[in-house]
């Protein structure tokens, strides 16, 4: 995915300012993509740029806010953007990759890093449980809001797998160290 698209999916859902639309990314979108608020505007500018986004002087408000919606030919690009082919899937996890050199280094301390991301992941939880039993008490019929419930419960079921495979670390480096670390390991 990249940015531009997630800004013009964002501004198709409700236009907004600049400032808004970080804040969205900050609270909801950002759990699927993330951006800081400089690649934000950045974006918009480009954005604007291209023809798929409009801006006008917010009248109130601090400081000089603009507005942003969406274009016609910002619609037709991320129309096409869906239509096109789904890139594969490719794994790059930096936390697999510090436990296979825990494996081989031996104890680092890892175990308190992953106490540390167990909290914010909970934290992350709850606020995905809290936003469905707000948003999706009774779900509608409406292929938008299913499509929004969809997601959602794709990032509770990511949250709770992590959670999951954070126990079972912790599990496993509370374990003494093997004598002599294997080196040709999968």
């Amino acid at each position: 995915m990249s940015l531009p698209h997630a800004i013009l999916t964002a501004l198709v859902e409700r236009p907004s300012t600049g400032a808004v639309l970080a804040r969205r990314f900050d609270r909801a979108i950002g759990y699927l993509w993330q951006a800081t608020h400089q690649q934000i505007y950045r974006e918009l500018a480009r954005l604007e740029e291209a023809g798929w986004v409009a801006s006008e002087p917010v009248e109130s408000g601090p400081g000089m806010q603009r507005m942003y919606r969406v274009l016609p030919a910002g619609r037709e690009e991320l129309r096409q953007w869906v239509a096109s082919e789904l890139p594969a899937t490719v794994l790059r996890d930096t936390f697999m990759v510090r436990l296979r050199a825990e494996a081989a280094i031996g104890h680092s301390g890892l175990d308190a890093q992953i106490r540390q991301r167990m909290a914010q992941d909970d934290d992350t939880l709850r606020l995905f449980r809290e936003i469905e039993a707000r948003d999706f008490a009774t779900p509608g019929p409406g292929r938008e809001q299913r499509l929004q419930h969809l997601i959602l419960k794709t990032g509770i079921q990511s949250v709770e797998q992590r959670l999951q495979l954070y126990r079972e670390a912790l599990d496993i480096l509370a374990l003494p160290a093997d004598p002599s670390p294997s080196t040709d390991g999968a």
